[in-house]
């Protein structure tokens, strides 16, 4: 399967307008274009939570509107145990964990591949907002030309093996192009609104769907200096950086998450948003993936996202190998959190990432 000579090309259809228009780009530059709508969660409550049935129903018309013949496959066993179990091992552990690149790495840049190969495809294609070039002889991810659509921090740890073999038409486009592309096709989806969050999860509140899987085990909230302050409902419940939900009151400024004891289950807390045990220096990540062919060398001075949706932070890579990263932040970020997503950047260029595990916090610097 050869992306770059690619005739057959397999675009994942969600229902959503961005890989709909992927889909009619292809096609306008005469590819074969089939698409593939990959149903990843057994639903066993209300649609008003995961709306998978409607988005298939979505998806079977705007195809039909293209001309383009749309497949069904069920990943759900796939998904719950390569995602989802790990998601919920990662609550349990006191980590807060981004199911998404997970997803991506696991299903939709590895069954998903597999399937469109089955299919007899050259090469797969996505609605993300990224895109692929080739630099140095490497397949390489750079960030997508909307920066306020770009999902390449999503995407770090798919293999430059999947890379090679996937197409991302929508990394030249802003959004508003690609909404314009979809009613000057006069697509179903034009104007659908965006998905946000995780299917599983849907509209619902976070908290009230961990505690299906994850019950409550109350313990103590403190002070890192062992003040008692109230009582959480289980450490799962709670990410750093959190204000909401802790039902504090008192005097002063507002409480803060800003450490989980697995240990002992307390919750420790601390007064105002930029207190200095929320501020990380450093951090160290492990399970590195790593996009540019070699290790590093180091130091290298680059930029860095430790969510999504931030902006790049200037930092210095101290140590880099196949098992952990090592970074300083020129200037301390706030919440860091263990379990999410450390992304290395160098200009538009991902140069890989990590699951944030260590914080080195700034005080008394």
């Amino acid at each position: 399967m050869q992306s770059s000579h690619a005739t057959h090309v397999v675009v994942g259809i969600s229902g959503g307008v961005d890989s709909a228009v992927a889909a009619a780009l292809l096609k306008d530059q005469g590819l074969q274009v089939t698409g593939l709508f990959m149903k990843n969660w057994e639903e066993d409550d209300d649609a008003a939570y995961c709306g998978a049935a409607e988005d298939l129903a979505v998806a079977e018309t705007v195809c039909a509107q293209l001309g383009v013949r749309l497949h069904t496959v069920n990943f759900s066993h796939e998904y719950w145990e390569r995602v989802f179990a790990v998601f919920l091992r990662e609550y349990r552990s006191g980590r807060t964990p981004n199911p998404d690149i997970l997803c991506n790495k696991e299903i939709k840049f590895r069954e998903f591949l597999d399937y469109a190969e089955h299919l007899g495809a050259d090469a797969i294609a996505t609605g993300h907002y990224a895109r692929r070039e080739t630099r140095g002889g490497l397949p390489t991810l750079c960030k997508g030309v909307d920066q306020e659509k770009d999902q390449s921090y999503f995407l770090y740890s798919v293999s430059p093996e999947a890379l090679s073999k996937t197409l991302f038409p929508l990394g030249q486009l802003t959004k508003t192009e690609v909404r314009q592309r979809a009613r000057d096709l006069g697509l179903q989806n034009s104007e659908r609104k965006d998905s946000t969050g995780i299917c599983f999860i849907g509209e619902r509140r976070f908290k009230d769907f961990l505690a299906r899987y994850l019950p409550n085990e109350p313990g103590r909230i403190e002070t890192p200096e062992g003040a008692f302050i109230g009582e959480h409902d289980g450490l799962w419940f709670y990410t750093l950086g959190q204000r909401q939900g802790l039902d504090i009151g008192g005097p002063g400024e507002a409480w803060y998450v800003c450490g989980k004891d697995v240990a002992r289950n307390v919750l420790e807390v601390v007064q105002g948003h930029d207190h200095p045990a929320l501020m990380c220096k450093t951090l160290r990540a492990v399970e590195p993936e790593w996009l540019t062919g070699d290790l590093p060398t180091t130091p290298l001075t680059c930029h860095a996202k430790t969510r999504y949706r931030q902006d790049d932070q200037s930092c210095v890579v101290t140590q880099a190998s196949h098992d952990t990263i090592d970074i300083e932040f020129q200037v301390p970020q706030r919440a860091a959190t263990p379990g999410q997503a450390l992304v290395l950047y160098h200009g538009d260029r991902v140069l890989g990432g990590g699951t944030i595990d260590q914080i080195g916090f700034s005080i008394g610097e």
